[in-house]
């Protein structure tokens, strides 16, 4: 079982750390971990619960630097927050969380303070695109306007949904986002190709969405999707406005990922598209 000697106690919930057989630092957070305790100490991993070790050096000095301007309060809540985050998930989580999380989530409290509110112009795609994390920071939410006393809204769910699914994948936040500002795009090009507003309520709706995010998927790792060539023939003879606002679309997603998309992505993108068209009728 791994010991660590404390370097420096920061406060109750956060001190700098090494382990007893090596001189890297890492920072362990926990409730109360930091209670009573002094510089030699040493802490059986066995006898510390919700901990987490921040081992890259980035990560490391990043947190150090926020910790000056929370409060223990909002640390243990915050904390908990990335507990329940772990335990929801029951994977390995990138642990940049720790730093993008705290920093998001006292960005967010401040500003509802001063009565500020920033507009989430993409929770509804959140929503369909990532569904798991959306209930998973919904829970993070409820217990942050809770145990804090506060009243975020509904539009810090997905900005926090987002911050699982970055930790989950292991892909920047700043990706993740272009991925949603494109299927917004591609999502607006078909509204205005077809001269209706999309109910973002609806499984169609859903199902769209989520097909536009498995493309970017594909199209990222450079999955094949073999191309139904009879079905591709028909589709472009019978559907020629959704066949065409299609590959319309595929360039869409070209230009922005900067990879080749499969000319068998149009064809599925037509289906979809006409069946959205065939209940416009």
């Amino acid at each position: 079982m791994a010991e660590y000697i404390v370097a420096r106690v920061l406060n109750n919930n956060v001190l700098i750390a090494q382990f007893a057989e090596e001189k890297d630092e890492v920072v362990l957070i926990g409730k109360g971990i930091g209670f009573n305790r002094k510089k030699g100490d040493s802490i059986d991993e066995s006898s510390v619960e919700k901990t987490f070790v921040l081992k890259g050096e980035k990560e490391k000095e990043q947190y150090k630097k926020l910790l000056p301007f929370i409060d223990e309060d909002m640390l243990g809540i915050i904390i908990s927050s990335i507990e329940l985050i772990r335990e929801r998930t029951n994977t390995f989580l990138n642990e940049h969380i720790h730093v993008a999380l705290t920093d998001h989530i006292m960005f967010a409290i401040t500003r509802l303070m001063r009565g500020m509110s920033i507009r989430n112009p993409f929770l509804i795609e959140t929503r369909a695109l990532y569904p798991f994390e959306y209930e998973v920071a919904r829970e993070v939410v409820e217990l942050i306007n809770e145990t804090a006393n506060v009243n975020l809204p509904e539009g810090e769910i997905g900005f926090i949904a987002l911050h699982i699914h970055s930790a989950m994948v292991n892909k920047d936040l700043s990706e993740i986002n272009q991925h949603s500002q494109l299927i917004g795009s591609l999502i607006q090009t078909i509204e205005e190709q077809f001269k209706i507003e999309l109910n973002k309520e609806s499984v169609d709706y859903m199902r769209l969405v989520r097909h536009l995010r498995y493309t970017i998927e594909r199209v990222l790792t450079g999955e094949i999707v073999e191309e139904p060539k009879k079905i591709a023939s028909l589709l472009k003879e019978e559907y020629p406005l959704c066949y065409n606002l299609s590959w319309k679309l595929v360039k869409m997603m070209q230009q922005t990922l900067k990879k080749p998309v499969y000319d068998a992505e149009a064809v599925y993108l037509t289906m979809h598209l006409q069946r959205i068209q065939d209940k416009i009728k």
